[in-house]
């Protein structure tokens, strides 16, 4: 996850600081309720407590972050979504804010039911984490505005030997640089070096102060930065897609009704008008999965 520029001002008039984009207001649903039918996969424990702790990390436009600090109620396409299945279910939602590297393992001690934070299904991920998938996101990276020297695109990663990558904690970002450190020296170049950071603001702040040249993230989060001028940031494109989901503990009960909840709200044209309104139709999926493989 990559902290983009959040705004500042009031939640309701969508006022930002100088510079940013406006914040999207409006409940696209507004008018979902619950369906019983739906409702009815739930386990009976749950439908009998009535509510869902849910882990989420906030803080990256647009998928979860304060648009006026930390002590506003969060905003983002991720909450939306989390809200919209949370009405099908006629469940009420406990959110609670995690780091991003915190949740899933979490989610296998009971902590919270689901976890939210942009979550890429990863064959690593599936063999403990069960997932609802509900976008179509991925990786990607950016640099600072100004510079060119990796082109217009990142299609391979010997383009970065010898450059500082900044990406967050935990994230697919971090495995699939280390991982793949070894390209550099089979291609006889010098290796990339990674930094890590737990707190995603820094991400941002070591980009733009030059600590790392360039930074690796979600597409539609680097999409979104970029497109705020005070960033002073230029997205490189897609690296590589991944499906996104509710994540669960193996074997979790909730996966059939939350897919079911999904399937609805893109049905019903509540899940086309919640990715409009923060600008990221093109993640759109034709319909939720349980457990999908990892794309290729």
């Amino acid at each position: 996850m990559l902290s983009g520029l959040t705004a500042c001002g009031s939640g309701a008039t969508g006022a930002t600081a100088e510079g940013a984009s406006p914040v999207p207001t409006g409940d696209p649903a507004a008018e979902v309720r619950k369906v019983d039918s739906i409702a009815a996969l739930l386990p009976a424990d749950v439908r009998a407590k009535g509510s869902l702790r849910v882990g989420t990390s906030t803080g990256t436009p647009p998928a979860a972050f304060y648009p006026g600090g930390s002590g506003r109620e969060p905003v983002g396409q991720d909450i939306d979504i989390t809200d919209a299945v949370a009405k099908v279910l006629g469940l009420q939602v406990r959110r609670q804010d995690a780091s991003f590297e915190s949740i899933l393992p979490a989610l296998g001690s009971g902590k919270y039911d689901v976890g939210t934070g942009n979550f890429g299904v990863t064959a690593e991920r599936l063999k403990t984490i069960d997932f609802v998938t509900y976008i179509d996101d991925g990786q990607g990276f950016a640099v600072r505005e100004g510079n060119t020297s990796l082109g217009k695109k990142v299609t391979d990663l010997t383009q970065l030997c010898g450059l500082t990558i900044g990406t967050g904690a935990g994230t697919t970002f971090e495995t699939t640089l280390l991982k793949q450190r070894k390209v550099c020296a089979e291609a006889g170049k010098k290796p990339y070096e990674v930094k890590v950071f737990s707190d995603t603001g820094a991400v941002t702040t070591s980009l733009q102060q030059g600590r790392v040249d360039v930074v690796m993230s979600t597409i539609n989060g680097l999409r979104h930065q970029a497109a705020q001028p005070a960033a002073r940031t230029t997205f490189l494109g897609e690296y590589h897609r991944l499906d996104v989901g509710f994540a669960f503990a193996k074997g979790s009960p909730l996966t059939p009704a939350f897919r079911a909840a999904v399937n609805h709200l893109i049905k019903d044209g509540t899940y086309d008008r919640i990715l409009r309104k923060w600008g990221t139709t093109a993640s759109a999926i034709p319909e939720s999965r349980i457990n999908p493989p990892e794309q290729s």
